[in-house]
């Protein structure tokens, strides 16, 4: 008796064919939902810090999170909220109603001096440069004419959250501020 070869048809090629597009399409979701976490877990991570450094319960998070406001963002009311006395909920109202970082720090008297985060002189200030320049060349009985722009006010609170929260020196953090999409991306980064 002759044994045949199996025979290889084309419905059989497209079978084959689908099962295998199956299994990348189960791979590729599985990876993205992986990667869709891995901001999430990040995120709560950097909001339990912000919670712990400023002293606020995870449930008052919880109400400032659903805000939607960046997540960088966050702890830039509760700076401003502590040092002024006002709610947080307070200035997320004026935020949304689209009052700056610049003009609600002014406001609520949270200036240069309070915002400035001590480096050593030689230190390379990433996207602070411009900023650490006006500290280095004006004294500090001046440091209140600095005119903070929005982003760099969000920057210098979270250097400070981060070095602080995370036990490194606040050079490292501003050296490695421009190589991150955020804050909540770089606390992770320093964390590993």
């Amino acid at each position: 008796m002759i044994e045949r070869e199996p025979r290889f048809s084309w419905e059989d090629g497209v079978g084959t064919i689908r099962r295998t597009a199956v299994v990348w399409v189960a791979l590729a979701l599985a990876v993205a939902g992986a990667e869709a976490q891995e901001p999430e877990a990040a995120q709560e991570v950097y909001f339990r810090a912000v919670g712990e450094f400023f002293d606020v319960p995870s449930f008052e998070l919880e109400i400032l999170r659903d805000w939607s406001l960046p997540p960088d963002e966050i702890p830039v009311i509760l700076f401003i909220a502590q040092r002024a006395g006002v709610l947080p909920e307070a200035l997320v109202a004026l935020r949304r109603g689209g009052e700056s970082w610049s003009r609600l720090a002014e406001t609520y008297g949270v200036g240069a001096p309070e915002l400035h985060v001590p480096v050593p002189a030689q230190t390379a200030a990433g996207p602070l440069t411009s900023v650490y320049q006006k500290f280095r060349d004006l004294p500090t009985s001046r440091w209140r004419e600095i005119r903070l722009a929005p982003g760099e006010i969000v920057a210098l609170v979270n250097v400070r959250l981060l070095a602080e929260t995370l036990g490194v020196p606040p050079a490292e953090v501003l050296s490695r501020a421009g190589s991150t999409d955020s804050f909540v991306q770089l606390y992770g980064e320093l964390l590993r």
